[in-house]
């Protein structure tokens, strides 16, 4: 008779019930996960901790995982084990992963097909956030119809999708409005030489934002901050340009003034990023992949932590996250404290 094997544990990060992030996250012992057909399993390295993570944990996002349930995205770490039918994959080999669920524990599944192996060149931290952010900030712009010197502005542009599409945009000659809020936010992001950069905070900033492309029309204005931020971003806007609702910080609804919306022919639509990549061709992903890949290998794109915690200490790490003037995104590891 064959002796039953032991079942195998790990840490997770787990919600028993939706709330905010530092109410509800708790560490737990979990059954490992087994790959199934097609599946691979992960150990993780490093996950980073996005805003529709924190949205998911609320409840509020357009996914809402059945109770009891592991938060994450995305991550990198290594394969450790894969599941029947798999090839061109490799145990031990470092890859990236993003529109998945779990990744917050110390080992997860992934549809092979959805793995990105990596080369040496990029850094864990860079490989961490290489696809779901970037994606959608390269997605983005894609979608934003833009020619070289065209000028399009962002609210929170000291955020990960904010400094993405400062760094896309650049690639292709377009001029990018950046609005943060404090000196501090200015300030990080004149470091990495993103200009111009106002402070939504200080007097007659609109009047200079609005001078600061001499003449030339503000085609496209991203928001990811919503109430009125939504409406200063309208008044920037050129004729017929249009408006994306990219995300909600504030967790406000929109503030528009009609008068705006009518005289200037504006067009306002959303982006979802996770809706978007799920219309997009396979052949078309892979090339836009394989562009970020390559920017990331050559250096062109950098993606840092501001700080780095334990799965034991997620409820902390998500306050961190909300922390205003960050410089960078929080993470978690697999690495005990």
């Amino acid at each position: 008779m064959t002796e039953p094997q032991e079942e195998t544990r790990m840490r997770a990060v787990v919600i028993e019930k939706f709330g905010e992030p530092e109410n509800v996250l708790i560490s737990a012992d979990r059954p490992a996960p087994e790959p199934g057909h097609g599946e691979v399993r992960i150990k993780l390295i490093l996950a980073p901790i996005h805003n529709h993570d924190l949205a998911t944990i609320r409840g509020v996002y357009g996914y809402k995982p059945t109770l009891p349930a592991i938060p994450g995205t995305e991550a990198v770490g290594r394969i450790d084990a894969l599941g029947s039918g798999v090839t061109g994959l490799e145990v031990g080999q470092r890859v990236s992963v993003s529109g998945i669920h779990d990744a917050w524990a110390e080992q997860f599944v992934a549809n092979a097909g959805k793995v990105v192996p990596l080369p040496d060149s990029i850094s864990d931290e860079t490989a961490a956030q290489l696809l779901a952010m970037p994606l959608s900030a390269l997605m983005l712009l894609e979608d934003l119809r833009v020619v070289p010197g065209d000028w399009i502005a962002i609210n929170a542009a000291n955020g990960a999708v904010g400094r993405l599409v400062n760094v896309l945009a650049r690639q292709r000659g377009i001029n990018v409005l950046n609005l943060v809020r404090g000196p501090a936010s200015v300030a990080a992001l004149q470091e990495f030489g993103f200009e111009p950069v106002f402070d939504t905070e200080s007097e007659r900033w609109l009047e200079r934002a609005a001078a600061v492309t001499a003449g030339a029309p503000v085609v496209r204005a991203v928001d990811q901050v919503g109430g009125r931020s939504a409406d200063d971003l309208l008044s920037l806007l050129g004729p017929k340009g249009e408006l994306i609702s990219f995300g909600a910080l504030s967790g406000l609804p929109l503030t528009i003034n009609p008068g705006a919306l009518i005289f200037k022919q504006a067009i306002i639509k959303g982006f979802w990023g996770s809706m978007r990549a799920e219309q997009t061709s396979a052949d078309e992903l892979r090339l836009l992949i394989v562009e970020l890949v390559g920017m990331a290998a050559s250096g062109v794109l950098r993606l840092d932590f501001e700080a780095v915690y334990p799965l034991e200490a997620a409820a902390e790490a998500a306050a961190a996250s909300e922390t205003r003037g960050r410089s960078a995104k929080i993470a978690l590891s697999a690495e005990p404290a």
